[in-house]
């Protein structure tokens, strides 16, 4: 039984383009504040060093210290930075305690800030977050958007330290692709640049997701070198996630047959154990257990394989992905223990968890019907009508379920056939334009053109007279193929990133990214998103005054996203004019059963995502 636990972390540290800054007297300084009297800007300053300490030791005190260093500089109204740095600590505290909600609140509070002081490298930190919180809650796409936005800001200003985070998150995302070998390359870099500007973070980050990328292609050597370089580097900042993730990472390739090695592999996954439970983080806890459990599985001990197990299994009994993991181990080491009924009972269980995920809703209701028919039944004086009622109950509770059952279908069919009459007309329209712009762009460039581009040869003969004549007529011809490009560009038969990246040329300042694994797709498809960001871009260009816009495509498996934002004047959508044809897009989004999400502020750029599902 091989499993192997990954631990892919982001990389949170706002890493310091000159390297790490000295560790402080943490002793003497908390001596300071408890018994001398500081002055508010020695205490502001003492907190701030404790802070910027525990930020990845430490949730409780990082939570305490961060919200002194807020209170004194909104007290002082002077240090708009500092109220930033505060905010983004208090998140970073709320995140390592798995509290997204109030982790994304601070985030947003130091980035609102950021945005007003004009603190590039706190802009930075603060999309970063944004990142990883998409990313736990499974939106790949929009985690990388943020690192794209982060990663744009970092080069602008030159700031190695934040590229090496950036770097290394955009290969924990293409890990999470199962890409290993683009996630690969991410990593190196981000190991290179780490390693000249001196970024002991950037570096421990790197070395290990490369060592965890290594473990599952199986190269246990360059494994356990590179996960011992990250524990090494993770235990000389204070790095607790990363420390965490190395020990367990290091128990795992021990207990593999190629070491086989179970004592070292015991005694790493132990200590990562009492760091995660030192620190308090729940879900690198229940992976210690996990990696435990394994083991001693393999090393023959199953009453203490059956104790880290079980102990997994009362953390996480919600998960039924790394639940049947742990219910295995349970069921597996008790018939090695010959508990033939606790084996046998956690094996049902097992199946009761495949089906409560389906049938949760269906199983209150029944609960709850039950308990009223109980109620029922005690208030039932005449036995002989018992019976009887009992029938009339259930008939009258399974006819209106069927009633309500059907009413529903039928609502849902009705809805749905108009949905899809209204998609049917949609799709027509835009098949219709898709052939009369082929047909518009091919009469344009193969008769008009040709026709004008004779009568330009014929006035040759007649040069010097007619020059003007002749300049007119190469600015027609111009014009028309250019009317033809617009119509259908000839590019787009060879792609639709080859056609947006042909179409970005054309602008001195759009910028064309994309991500992911280029595939053809259904001709509508490609069609719909081309016209899309064509109109999205025109609206940049004519209505919002940019000085920047960035035009990012994602493909995905099973989907595509099409990004464009400015840093224009915004608008209000609500009072958006005609002109800017967002119903029309809209309405070609629709009819490939996407959905379009505008996000603007007046005076503060415009950011439109459209995303369409496609088939493998």
């Amino acid at each position: 039984m091989k499993r192997i636990f990954s631990f892919a972390l982001m990389l949170l540290l706002a890493v310091n383009a000159k390297g790490q800054t000295s560790t402080p007297n943490v002793d003497s300084l908390i001596s300071v504040l408890n018994t001398q009297k500081p002055t508010p800007d020695e205490e502001f300053t003492i907190c701030k060093q404790l802070a910027d300490f525990y930020q990845n030791s430490d949730a409780d005190k990082l939570m305490k210290y961060a919200r002194r260093v807020l209170e004194i500089a909104v007290e002082n109204k002077r240090y708009n930075s500092s109220i930033a740095i505060s905010y983004y600590y208090i998140g970073i505290a709320h995140h390592t305690k798995a509290d997204l909600d109030s982790a994304s609140a601070y985030y947003r509070k130091a980035l609102d800030v950021a945005l007003k002081t004009e603190d590039k490298q706190m802009e930075i930190s603060a999309y970063v977050s944004f990142s990883t919180i998409s990313v736990d809650q499974g939106d790949y796409a929009k985690g990388l958007e943020y690192l794209v936005k982060a990663l744009h800001i970092a080069e602008e200003t030159d700031n190695i330290g934040k590229q090496v985070s950036i770097l290394s998150n955009i290969g924990t995302i293409y890990r999470r692709f199962d890409n290993d070998d683009h996630a690969l390359q991410y990593f190196e870099r981000a190991k290179e640049l780490a390693g000249k500007a001196n970024l002991p973070a950037g570096l421990c980050a790197a070395y290990f997701n490369i060592g965890n990328i290594y473990l599952y292609k199986g190269d246990m050597d360059k494994a356990l070198e590179y996960e011992l370089k990250a524990l090494d580097i993770s235990r000389s900042i204070r790095h607790k996630s990363y420390e965490t993730g190395s020990l367990l990472t290091v128990a795992q390739i021990y207990n593999l047959k190629e070491f086989s090695e179970y004592e070292k592999a015991e005694e790493y996954a132990t200590e990562g154990l009492q760091v995660a439970e030192g620190y308090e983080d729940p879900q690198m806890i229940l992976q210690a257990y996990g990696v435990l459990a394994d083991i001693y599985y393999r090393h023959g001990r199953y009453a203490e394989c059956d104790a880290a197990a079980s102990k997994a299994w009362e953390m996480d009994t919600a998960n039924i992905v790394t639940g049947k993991d742990y219910v295995g181990f349970i069921v597996q080491s008790n018939i090695f223990l010959g508990n033939k009924e606790k084996a046998s009972r956690y094996l049902d269980l097992y199946a009761d968890l495949v089906k409560k995920v389906n049938d949760e809703s269906l199983h209150e209701s029944l609960t709850e019907m039950e308990v009223r028919y109980e109620t029922e039944k005690k208030e039932i004086r005449i036995a002989s009508l018992e019976k009887g009622r009992q029938l009339y109950v259930w008939l009258g509770i399974a006819g209106s379920l069927l009633v309500i059952t059907l009413a529903v279908g039928l609502w849902q069919t009705i809805r749905n056939a108009r949905k899809e009459k209204l998609l049917i007309a949609t799709r027509s329209v835009l098949d219709g334009e898709m052939r009369e712009r082929t047909r518009l762009a091919q009469d344009l460039h193969d008769r008009l053109s040709g026709n004008l581009s004779a009568v330009k040869i014929e006035i040759g003969n007649h040069a010097e007279a007619l020059q003007t004549v002749r300049d007119k007529l190469d600015n027609c011809i111009k014009d028309i193929r250019n009317a033809a490009h617009d119509l259908m560009p000839a590019s787009l038969q060879l792609g639709l990133k080859t056609a947006l990246e042909d179409y970005a040329a054309q602008f001195p300042n759009v910028r064309f990214h994309f991500f992911g694994q280029e595939r053809r797709m259904e001709e509508r498809i490609e069609f719909v998103v081309y016209c899309c960001a064509n109109e999205l871009v025109n609206n940049s260009v004519k209505h919002s005054g940019a000085s920047s816009i960035d035009v990012q495509l994602v493909q995905g498996d099973d989907y595509i996203a099409l990004t464009v934002e400015d840093d224009g004047c915004g608008f209000d959508e609500k009072l958006a004019v005609k002109g800017m044809g967002l119903k029309s897009i809209r309405d070609r989004v629709a009819s490939c059963s996407g959905k379009m999400d505008v996000v603007t502020y007046q005076g503060k750029g415009t950011e439109t995502t459209v995303e369409i599902k496609i088939k493998r």
